[in-house]
């Protein structure tokens, strides 16, 4: 029994922030900064939540707390650039009428299948399947799991957003730690999420080319909207616009974030985010090693899906695939080298790929030509570039946050170990890996 709660105890310790000083000294390491030479022998100090020093021959603060960092490497936290990771599983959008405007669905179990017909939407008027001012900023919850796998496998940073719905709602650039939701967040809102999903529709929009026609829409009505709301500063004269918070929501985004994969779909995405003329990012791009010239004349940004194509486990083996999906399949890995290659601006994200794979996700890409650098950066930097919060996060850099991650060898090595992450200058050590069943580890009373 005692055994039992010493295992207990260990386990809770190992998960939370670590008694001690506000300051911390990790002395005579490793230092990847990312944004300038990596520095050997170096020591980076940690106080109130900030990096106050990095460089090599710091003295130590009086009182610090100090880890000696000789074999440690010390990367900025890793960033999942289009996550859900702190949002609790919340019902689906119905993605029938809402009336003008709409409602936010309340959190709660997944729907059911005998969940009630969605409403017939007569058009873009109804705002079917949009609840774009949703956001995730106030969705966050601390007993999500995952918070606690990421921050294990080296992430501290995460950019979360709601996904369900064709305007999913506005995503929050958040910290992977916090004693109450509201201090885990950056920068609210980060994006508006976008999806053409198609399903459980009986009327518009209906389709594919429906839910492109019904986004162009938004986006008109949104531009109109802020005009007459912009003339209404003057008053005088004029009769006021309504208050419509669906295009509010839409207005509020500094980004909207579009599906391609295919080089059909990115070229079509491309065209569209022009159209729109409001600063898009495109996701999933598994395809885009086809298409880098387009996406370089474009200058837009784009989020590669670790989540590689590959063949379902319960498909027919007698089922024959076609050459294009057996070339997505063997290609798709080559992207992320493609886009570094042709200096275009990318960022990784999970897509749902537990954090104690995405290791071995990269190293598809690693293997593909990916450079390490180019890999550490787009995990890093570039994702705080692409959200407009580089002077704050991912480099370890005097004045930045305090979000770090310590190991014990190069960060995308299969055996290289998470020794330390700090996450707004707390420390926490990773939860211990779990024994292989049957390894004869288990303690008996």
């Amino acid at each position: 029994m005692n055994a039992r709660i010493l295992v207990i105890s260990f386990l809770t310790l190992a998960t939370l922030p670590g008694e001690g000083p506000s300051a911390f000294a990790i002395r005579d390491a490793r230092v990847v900064r990312v944004s300038g030479p990596t520095l050997e022998h170096s020591t980076v100090i940690l106080r109130d939540g900030l990096i106050e020093a990095v460089g090599e021959n710091l003295s130590v603060p009086a009182g610090a707390w100090v880890i000696e960092g000789k074999a440690l490497t010390v990367y900025p936290g890793l960033t999942d650039a289009l996550s859900t990771w702190g949002i609790p599983e919340a019902a689906p959008a119905t993605p029938g009428a809402q009336g003008r405007g709409g409602a936010p669905p309340a959190p709660g179990p997944p729907a059911t299948p005998a969940s009630p017909p969605a409403a017939v939407a007569r058009g873009p008027e109804d705002r079917p399947s949009n609840t774009s001012w949703l956001r995730a900023a106030d969705l966050l919850s601390l007993s999500d799991k995952r918070i606690e796998a990421a921050r294990s496998a080296g992430f501290t940073t995460a950019v979360t957003f709601p996904t369900h719905g064709i305007f999913a709602g506005q995503g929050a650039v958040i910290d992977l730690a916090g004693d109450r939701p509201g201090q885990m967040v950056v920068v609210s809102p980060a994006g508006e999420y976008v999806s053409l999903t198609t399903g459980r529709f009986t009327s518009f929009p209906g389709s594919l080319m429906g839910v492109i026609a019904y986004i162009r829409q938004i986006y008109l009505d949104a531009d109109h909207y802020r005009l007459t709301r912009d003339m209404y500063q003057n008053p005088a004269g004029l009769r006021r616009p309504a208050y419509d918070r669906a295009l509010e929501g839409v207005l509020e985004s500094p980004r909207v974030l579009l599906p391609a994969t295919r080089e059909v779909e990115i070229d079509r995405m491309l065209r569209f985010a022009q159209e729109l003329k409001h600063p898009a990012v495109l996701y999933g791009v598994h395809e885009a090693w086809r298409a880098v010239d387009q996406i370089k004349r474009f200058n837009i940004p784009v989020l590669v899906s670790l989540k590689w194509p590959e063949r379902a486990q319960d498909a027919n083996p007698d089922d024959k695939e076609t050459l294009r999906v057996l070339e997505l399949r063997a290609h798709a890995p080559k992207t992320p080298a493609a886009l570094s290659k042709s200096g275009v601006h990318f960022a990784f994200y999970s897509d749902n790929t537990r954090p104690q794979d995405i290791r071995k996700a990269v190293k598809r890409a690693l293997d593909a030509g990916l450079p390490a650098d180019e890999a550490i950066r787009a995990f890093t930097l570039s994702a705080a570039e692409i959200y407009d919060v580089a002077d704050r996060l991912g480099s370890i850099d005097k004045g930045k946050i305090a979000n770090l991650v310590v190991t014990d060898g190069p960060i995308f090595e299969e055996h290289t170990k998470v020794k330390y992450i700090f996450v707004d200058g707390a420390k926490y050590e990773p939860i211990p890996e779990e024994p292989p069943a049957g390894s004869g580890t288990e303690k008996t009373e």
